[in-house]
């Protein structure tokens, strides 16, 4: 036997015939006789079989998919899983806190988002005269649903009906007749829902008309009330009435705006009303409690939002407080924000109209409607900027300003100022801050009808294109006549031609949309005259500014770098009321205007007016915000 087989193990086996292997016996002890038989016979053969001893031990286990629990514990166990486990655990928690402050900082540092109502221009609809969907002279709700494209078009995303309740017409639906129902002129309640709908749709967003102040005579409240049945009997003013001779002496010398007297006799009640409009619009009176209350939920009886007409009276700021607060209640899902105006038109008296705002503590309207631009005697440079001034220095503080130029109770801008200024009055309205409101037709310049017959030359029917009837109604006539100058005034036709106003009413909308300075930024006045008013946007953290070079005279030329040394010598036109200057660059130091045109000029600078001590008294903010351009977001610690 070999070296290699001695130091192995040797092994016998047994071989019986080759027939059986007993394998190894220890110890056995064989029968004498057997030994001595088997000793005769031929031995066994014995074979030695040489093992390697490390071939007997257990196999190293690896890792491998689908193990079974017993088998991953063993290796989940040991030091260089679990490092590497801890390690990733505590990577993620500590991701989680980081991600979870950073939140907590951006919101924390964020502005408030602006409003529906802050964020987009408003359009108001005069229903009568927007568009006739059923062919019988009269615009409707179902018109109004047609032409939602023309305000996708206008990148409008709010639109203000005017009334139209359920009325006699006898002042053009200011005097509701009933406040739950729609005039059948206009359509059904059916229409109105499906006009919701389809604005919804689109993600438009509705104000609508309600006056508080006044019903009509044929109200149901009023019939009761003359009758003086329960409740209703005081709903509106009464007053006794002094007799003499046959006639009937009010009580006292208060006059409506209409100009006579202000108190109406009535012959059931044999009793005065009062009204502060037309005698068909009695007065409710508001120191009732259940008054109070009907209006509160005919605040809530629909889905959107309003307007309202109430005029100044004793008390009337805590009635519009208790609307707020009614208002409120039903704002509180998101994007559901109840918005609401007033019209509160204290022309002599301005610290009366911000009264409308309330107080810091405590709100009432999201703002009054402005109209010292509509109320405007003389254009001039001179002139726009103490409109604008007027009331941007008397708003309190962090209140949002808002801005018209037209109104169903107004003449139109072309007629009131001439069309040579359309343009540059809607570059005005869309670069002011705050909230544009724009009287439809006034984007593609409509001009009132020129005739003495017609009581409403405002009202016009909107000029769609030029066929028949200006496309208002495929019926034989409308309720007013169509201005005769449809032909080339309307939105078809404005369409296709480049330097229209209703194009660059387009492009102002999306300047306003798209860029922040115009958006939330700073205001600040840079120069006035007789002729120009000049003023830039700008936002802390951005070094691009836009001025507004806007003229209300005549031609005229103005040194802009020696008003604000700082200004960079060369600016671009951004948009010009005369589209073929746009993308051209202007010397600061010489910049020309023509009458009624407007100039957004765009410059970059390190230094921005609202920073520099000459311009401080002259710089107003509404929503402050900054922008980091290292996270691309706005942030208010400025």
């Amino acid at each position: 036997m070999g070296d290699e087989e001695a130091k192995s193990l040797p092994m016998e086996l047994s071989e019986k015939g080759g027939m059986e292997n007993n394998g190894f016996v220890q110890n056995e002890t064989f029968d004498e006789k057997e030994t001595n038989a088997s000793s005769q016979e031929e031995m066994p053969k014995m074979c030695i079989v040489g093992m390697n001893p490390v071939a007997l031990e257990e196999p190293a286990l690896e890792p491998y998919a689908g193990m079974p629990k017993e088998v991953l514990l063993k290796f989940s166990s040991q030091a260089r899983y679990r490092v590497t486990r801890e390690i990733l655990f505590w990577l993620i928690i500590a991701s989680t806190v980081m991600l979870v402050c950073a939140t907590i900082a951006i919101i924390a540092l964020s502005p408030k988002c602006l409003d529906w109502w802050q964020a987009s221009p408003i359009y108001q609809i005069y229903p009568r005269s927007f568009k006739d969907s059923d062919m019988d002279g009269n615009g409707d709700l179902k018109g109004i649903q047609e032409k939602l494209d023309h305000i996708m078009y206008l990148n409008i995303k709010t639109i203000w009906i005017t009334s139209f309740f359920k009325s006699p017409l006898k002042d053009l639906g200011y005097g509701a007749e009933d406040f739950y129902d729609i005039d059948p002129m206009f359509g059904s309640m059916s229409d109105f829902e499906n006009l919701l709908a389809a604005l919804h749709d689109r993600g438009l967003k509705v104000i609508m008309d309600l006056i508080p102040n006044h019903t009509s005579d044929k109200h149901r409240w009023f019939q009761l009330s003359r009758n003086r049945t329960g409740k209703y009997t005081d709903y509106y003013v009464w007053h006794d009435c002094a007799q003499a001779d046959g006639t009937v002496a009010p009580p006292n010398n208060w006059v409506s705006v209409h100009g006579n007297s202000s108190w109406q006799f009535d012959d059931v009640r044999k009793q005065c009303y009062f009204h502060q409009f037309g005698k068909e619009q009695p007065d409710l009176n508001f120191h009732n409690p259940a008054v109070q209350q009907e209006i509160h939920e005919d605040i809530t009886a629909y889905s959107q939002l309003y307007h309202d007409y109430t005029t100044t009276q004793v008390g009337m700021h805590d009635i519009l407080r208790s609307f707020r607060h009614t208002m409120d209640q039903f704002s509180s899902e998101p994007g559901r924000y109840r918005f609401m105006s007033s019209d509160a038109d204290d022309k002599e008296d301005t610290e009366a109209t911000m009264m409308y705002y309330g107080t810091s503590f405590v709100q009432e309207m999201d703002f009054p409607f402005n109209f010292y631009l509509i109320n405007l005697k003389n254009l001039s440079g001179n002139s726009i900027f103490e409109a604008v001034n007027l009331w941007m220095k008397n708003m309190p503080e962090g209140k949002w300003p808002n801005w018209a130029v037209g109104n169903p109770n107004s003449a139109r801008i072309s007629s009131r100022i001439g069309k040579e200024y359309v343009n540059v009055i809607n570059m005005l309205l869309l670069t002011l801050p705050g909230t544009p409101i724009t009287y439809y037709g006034e984007e593609i310049g409509m001009e009132n009808i020129a005739s003495e017959d017609v009581t409403f030359p405002e009202k016009s029917p909107m000029q769609w294109d030029g066929k028949f009837n200006a496309g208002f109604t495929e019926g034989n006539s409308s309720w007013l006549p169509v201005n005769p100058d449809y032909q080339s005034v309307n939105v078809e036709v404005q369409k296709t031609w480049s330097n229209s106003s209703l194009n660059l009413y387009r492009e102002l909308t999306s300047l306003r949309n798209n860029e922040l300075p115009i958006h939330r930024g700073w205001m600040c006045y840079i120069w006035n005259d007789s002729n120009v008013f000049v003023y830039v946007r700008e936002l802390d953290g951005l070094d691009r500014v836009f001025m507004m070079v806007l003229n209300f005279g005549q031609e005229s030329t103005i040194d802009l770098k020696a008003i604000v040394p700082n200004l960079p010598s060369e600016a671009f036109i951004r948009l010009s009321t005369n589209f073929s200057n746009a993308g051209k660059a202007v010397n600061t130091k010489i910049i020309k205007t023509e009458m009624g045109e407007g100039l957004v000029l765009e410059y970059k600078t390190e230094k921005p007016v609202h920073t520099m001590e000459a311009f401080q008294e002259n710089c107003f903010v509404a929503e402050k915000a900054c922008y980091s351009s290292a996270f691309n977001l706005l942030y208010v610690n400025c």
